[in-house]
């Protein structure tokens, strides 16, 4: 799944240190998940989706084969 979180972050100007605490995971997690290693939980998604103020698909894009 592809994403924009590190696009986000750098929009916000903040560290994946700072996102994980915002949205209570760690910044270990944010790696994956811009890594596209991970696929977050619906939850986990859309409380980026608030602190970005953007919609989830603004986010995360699914993939042709996935």
């Amino acid at each position: 799944m592809k994403n924009r979180i590190k696009i986000e972050r750098a929009i916000l100007d903040i560290t994946q240190e700072e996102l994980a605490k915002r949205i209570g995971v760690s910044r270990q997690t944010i790696n994956s998940i811009e890594k596209s290693r991970y696929i977050p939980s619906t939850v986990l998604a859309l409380k980026m989706s608030k602190l970005f103020n953007k919609t989830v698909n603004d986010i995360f894009e699914l993939g042709v084969d996935e």
